[in-house]
């Protein structure tokens, strides 16, 4: 499997070179692309569960995501995709 097909797979691979943290906010990045994630996104608690990371790991890749203004987190409320320019 190549590097590439791997950072995309729904999955994270601990056998590639890439962090799980990375794995994890190309596959999310993808879905907000494609339009699966709209509006919230599941909890840390959640995303932690569905790929089998520490929550600190899930914080991590949304912490990438935020700085990249793909997504905004409001305290209390859980992150969200950003509508319009960042």
């Amino acid at each position: 499997m190549s590097f590439l097909v791997s950072y995309l797979d729904p999955m994270i691979d601990p056998g590639v070179p890439v962090p799980p943290y990375l794995q994890l906010a190309g596959i999310l990045r993808t879905r907000i692309a494609s339009g699966e994630i709209t509006g919230r996104l599941p909890s840390e608690k959640q995303l932690a569960q569905e790929f089998g990371l520490a929550q600190g790991t899930v914080r991590r890749a949304l912490g990438l995501l935020r700085e990249e203004g793909l997504i905004t987190t409001v305290q209390g409320y859980g992150s969200f995709v950003r509508q319009g320019p960042a």
